[in-house]
C-alpha cells in the first residue's frame, strides 16, 4: 500500500510538472494586466505580483524540477512518466489516474482539469495562486473560467472546455468533479468528488464506488433472434426517419437485450432512467430533463423503464412525463411489460414498436448453450424446460457453479450441471420471502411412502410439467389454453397422509425451490388487499421460478355462495380472481386439502391432476415405521414393528410418535428407545387426534398400554 501510494503521489506530482508552465504564463500575464492599473496602494487588498511568483516558486518545490518560466506547454515529460509507469507494472500494480483515464475515456482537457483541481489538496499555495490569476481574493478554488482560460488560446476554444466542464459535460456526469456554490456556471467551484483525491494518492478505495458514467456503453448483445428488426430500427434512428421506440413484453422476453443491441447497432450509449416512486410530477419531470440532457450531451440514447407509469394510479405522472418527452428531441427507447403509448409524445414524434413473447423453450435452450457451451442438447433442453431464466440469470446460476466446482476441486459435466442446478435454485429462493415461506426441499421420492399406483402419479406431475412447454409450444396444444396455461394439481385427503411431502418431493425431483403460501400474510380484512396479496405471491414464484403450494387450499378456493351480505360479494371476488390468476399462471401450482367437497367446481376443470391420498394401509405403515427411526437413533433391536404396522395411524402420525418415543428416551437418560416409550407416545399420539387406544389395537404391546397411561 505504501509503495502504490509513493507512485500515485509522484505520478500526480508529474502531471503538475507539466501544467506548472501553464501557470506562470497565467501569472506573469495578470501582473502585467495588473501593472496598468493606477491604484497600487490596493495591493495589501490582495494577492501582490510578488506573493504569486513566491508562490509559484513555492509551488514548483513540490514538483521537483519545474519547466522554464517561458514554457506555456502542458505536456507531460514522457519519458519519465513511461519510467514511473515500469515500476508500477514491475510491481503489478495499475497507477490510479490512468486507471481513471481509461475508466472515463479522459482528453488531455479533462486530464488537465483533473490536475488543476487535485493541485489545491497537495498544496495550499495553489488557493492563491488561482486567486490571483483570477484577481479575486475569495475564488481559491478551479471553476470554468481559469480551466478554460489556463488551456485555451481562442475563445471558441474556451466555449469548447466550458462545455466539457458544464453539468451534463462528461467530468460532472460522472461525478469525477462537483460543482459547488450559487455562482453562474462559469464561476462555480469545482472540485474533486468527495473520496477521488484519496484515491488518486494510492489510498486503494474502489473507483467505480467513486465515480459512475450515467451514460454507459451497453453490453455485448446477447444473440436474440432479433438482428433483422433491430438493424431496420437502427437505421432508421441514426437518419433520424425515427425518434422513439417501444419495446413491449413479459419479465422474461429479454427487453434489455433488445434495447443493448439497439444502441450497439446505433454505436451509441445507453442513459438508463426510471421514474421515481414520488407522486410528484414537477420532481419526476426535472429527474427526466437532466437524463434527457445528459443523453443528449453524450449522443446517446434515452431508456426508459416504463413499467412504474403504466400503473392507473400513476395516471398523472405519466401525463407529465408524456408532455415533457414530447417537447424534448432526444432518441427514447421504452420498455415495458404492458405497453405504454403517451398520446402526447406519438402525436408529435416517429415512432415504431416491438413486442416480444414469453421465450420460447428453444430460445432459452439456446441462451443455455451459449452461455454454458459443454451442455449437449438434452440437458440444455431439460434447463430450459424447467427454468424460465433470463440471460442474466442464467450467467449468474453459471458463473455461481463454475466457482463453487473450482473451489471444491470437482471437474466434468454432471458435477457442474448439479452445480448450476442448485445455484439457479439458491437464486430464485433468494427472491422469495413476503407472502409465502421458502422450503428447501430435502426429501426425495424414496421418503414418500404411498400405494405404488398413487406413487407413480405423484411423480408424474414433475414429468407433465418438463413436458408441458414441448406440447404446449411444439405440438401447439398451448394455443388451446387460456392464459400461460401451466400445470396445476389438487391434494386431498386426511391431514397427515403426505400430501405437503408429496408436493416436496415434486419440487426436489425438479430441482425448484417450494412455496408455501402462508394465509396469515395473504388473508386481509380490508377489500381488495387479499387479491393484491395473492398477486404479490403468484410475483414471489414466479420470479424464483419456483413451485407453488397453497395449504388448506378449501380457505381461499371455496365454494362460491349466494349474496346475502356484503362480505359474501367480496369473497366471491376472490374466488374468481384466483380462477383467473390460476389461467395466468405459467408455472407449477399444487392445492392441498382436506375438504375437497369445499373447494369450489370451477377449479375443477384447472386441475390436470387430481389425486387422493388416503390413510396408509398395512404395508405402507409398516414401511413408515421403519423409516421414521433414523439409522443411528439407539432404537432397541427387539421393536416389532409388524405389530406397530397394526396400528390404524397417518405417516405424519407415526412420524410424530417416533418422534416422542426419542424424546422421551432422551429425557430419561436411557440407553435405547425401548418398547415403553413407543407405547407411551402412540398412547400420546392417539389422544392428540381425540381417539380411544384399546389394548387389543397394540397386541404383543398391551401390557404396556397400562403403564403407559
Amino acid at each position: 500500500m505504501a509503495f502504490l501510494r509513493d507512485l500515485a503521489v509522484d505520478h500526480l506530482r508529474l502531471r503538475l510538472q507539466g501544467v506548472h508552465g501553464v501557470l506562470q504564463a497565467a501569472v506573469l500575464a495578470q501582473i502585467e494586466r495588473a501593472g496598468r492599473l493606477d491604484r497600487a496602494d490596493l495591493t495589501p487588498l490582495c494577492v501582490t505580483e510578488q506573493e504569486a511568483l513566491l508562490l509559484l516558486e513555492d509551488a514548483g518545490k513540490l514538483v521537483a524540477d519545474a519547466v522554464s518560466a517561458g514554457g506555456q506547454s502542458a505536456g507531460v515529460d514522457e519519458e519519465a512518466e513511461a519510467e514511473l509507469r515500469a515500476r508500477a507494472q514491475a510491481a503489478s500494480i495499475t497507477l490510479p489516474f490512468d486507471a481513471l483515464i481509461r475508466q472515463f475515456d479522459l482528453s488531455a482537457f479533462e486530464q488537465l482539469a483533473v490536475v488543476l483541481c487535485a493541485a489545491p489538496e497537495l498544496d495550499r499555495s495553489y488557493e492563491r495562486i488561482y486567486a490571483f490569476i483570477l484577481d479575486e481574493l475569495g475564488r481559491r478554488a478551479a471553476c470554468p473560467e481559469l480551466l478554460s482560460m489556463l488551456a485555451a488560446p481562442s475563445l471558441v476554444e474556451r466555449i469548447a472546455c466550458r462545455h466539457a466542464l458544464s453539468r451534463f459535460g462528461k467530468l460532472r456526469r460522472c461525478g469525477v468533479l462537483v460543482a459547488r456554490g450559487d455562482a453562474s456556471e462559469l464561476r462555480q467551484e469545482l472540485r474533486l468528488a468527495d473520496g477521488l483525491f484519496g484515491y488518486l494518492t494510492g489510498e486503494g478505495s474502489d473507483l467505480a464506488s467513486l465515480c459512475r458514467d450515467t451514460v454507459a456503453v451497453p453490453p455485448p448483445a446477447g444473440g436474440e433472434a432479433h438482428d433483422q428488426p433491430v438493424t431496420r430500427l437502427a437505421q432508421a434512428l441514426g437518419c433520424g426517419e425515427l425518434r422513439v421506440i417501444g419495446i413491449w413484453g413479459p419479465p422474461q422476453s429479454g427487453k434489455e437485450d433488445v434495447v443493448h443491441a439497439l444502441a450497439a447497432a446505433l454505436g451509441t450509449r445507453l442513459r438508463h432512467w426510471a421514474p421515481a416512486p414520488s407522486d410528484d410530477p414537477a420532481a419526476i419531470v426535472a429527474s427526466l430533463r437532466n437524463a434527457a440532457q445528459e443523453a443528449t450531451v453524450a449522443a446517446g440514447l434515452l431508456w426508459i423503464a416504463a413499467d412504474a407509469v403504466t400503473q392507473p394510479s400513476r395516471r398523472d405522472v405519466a401525463g407529465a412525463i408524456g408532455e415533457e418527452l414530447a417537447r424534448s428531441s432526444v432518441r427514447v427507447v421504452m420498455t415495458a411489460t404492458q405497453a405504454w403509448r403517451p398520446v402526447e409524445l406519438l402525436a408529435c414524434a416517429a415512432y415504431a414498436e416491438i413486442e416480444l413473447a414469453s421465450p420460447t423453450v428453444a430460445s432459452r435452450r439456446d441462451v443455455w448453450l451459449a452461455e454454458m457451451p459443454e451442455l449437449d442438447a438434452a440437458d440444455a433442453t431439460t434447463m430450459a424446460t424447467q427454468l424460465r431464466l433470463a440471460r442474466p440469470e442464467v450467467r449468474a446460476a453459471v458463473r455461481m457453479a463454475r466457482t463453487a466446482s473450482r473451489l471444491a476441486d470437482r471437474t466434468g459435466d454432471a458435477t457442474l450441471l448439479s452445480g448450476v442446478q442448485r445455484a439457479t435454485a439458491a437464486l430464485s429462493g433468494s427472491r422469495c420471502r413476503q407472502f409465502a415461506t421458502l422450503i428447501r426441499p430435502k426429501r426425495g421420492p424414496e421418503d414418500l411412502i404411498l400405494a405404488d399406483t398413487l406413487h407413480r402419479q405423484v411423480l408424474e406431475i414433475a414429468q407433465f410439467f418438463r413436458a408441458w412447454p414441448t406440447v404446449a409450444e411444439t405440438w401447439g396444444f398451448g394455443r388451446l389454453a387460456t392464459g400461460e396455461g401451466g400445470i396445476k394439481a389438487l391434494f386431498t385427503g386426511e391431514s397427515g397422509t403426505g400430501k405437503t411431502l408429496a408436493a416436496e418431493v415434486i419440487a426436489g425431483d425438479l430441482q425448484m425451490p417450494l412455496l408455501r403460501v402462508e394465509l396469515s400474510r395473504v388473508v386481509s380484512k380490508w377489500v381488495g388487499e387479499t387479491e393484491k396479496n395473492l398477486e404479490a405471491a403468484f410475483a414471489e414464484a414466479e420470479d424464483g421460478q419456483a413451485v407453488l403450494l397453497f395449504d388448506e387450499a378449501d380457505a381461499l378456493f371455496g365454494k362460491r355462495g349466494e349474496v346475502e351480505r356484503g362480505i359474501d360479494r367480496y369473497a366471491n371476488l376472490e374466488v374468481s380472481y384466483l380462477l383467473q390468476r390460476l389461467d395466468d399462471h405459467g408455472g407449477l401450482v399444487l392445492l392441498a386439502t382436506n375438504l375437497k367437497d369445499n373447494i369450489d367446481s370451477a377449479f375443477t376443470r384447472r386441475f390436470q391432476t387430481v389425486l387422493h391420498f388416503p390413510r396408509p394401509e398395512r404395508a405402507e405403515r409398516l414401511r413408515i415405521w421403519r423409516m421414521a427411526f433414523p439409522r443411528d437413533a439407539p432404537l432397541d433391536p427387539s421393536i416389532d414393528f409388524d405389530a406397530l404396522a397394526n396400528l390404524d395411524l397417518t405417516g405424519a402420525g407415526i412420524v410424530g410418535a417416533a418422534r416422542t418415543a426419542a424424546l422421551f428416551a432422551a429425557q430419561e437418560t436411557a440407553g435405547a428407545i425401548s418398547k415403553t416409550h413407543i407405547v407411551r407416545a402412540i398412547a400420546r399420539q392417539f389422544r392428540r387426534e381425540a381417539r380411544l387406544l384399546t389394548p387389543i389395537e397394540l397386541g404383543p404391546y398391551a401390557s404396556l398400554l397400562q403403564e403407559a397411561r
